[in-house]
């Protein structure tokens, strides 16, 4: 077993980029943070992995070519493997948990 431990909350401290960050690691997923201040941008591209984002604080569009949403705490959204989506018009700092199956990386 294995345990997720997060130290303080999850934040961009301010004037600083995107930041994303793994926490856990296993053959079958990964669990990271990742995080974008206010008017930052979106510059990750697809995953060959599927993912799952839990919002934990903030607000922002997530385009994709399957969905155009809102964003907020508590939203949680799925994204299939190689799916092309960016998060957009990030009004509130954005805090998010990332999940990735298998992990991050791990299909190429």
């Amino acid at each position: 077993m294995r345990v997720l431990r997060a130290a303080g909350h999850f934040a961009v401290p301010d004037g600083e980029p995107n930041q994303y960050r793994e926490h856990l690691r296993a053959a079958d997923l990964s669990v990271g943070t990742y995080c974008i201040p206010v008017g930052g941008k979106d510059g990750q591209p697809a995953h060959g992995e599927d993912e799952v984002y839990v919002v934990v604080r903030g607000r922002a569009r997530l385009v994709s070519d399957s969905l155009d949403i809102v964003v907020g705490p508590g939203s949680v959204v799925y994204v299939p493997a190689c799916e092309e989506h960016q998060f957009v018009e990030v009004s509130e700092d954005l805090s998010m948990i990332v999940v990735f199956g298998p992990a991050e990386r791990s299909r190429g």
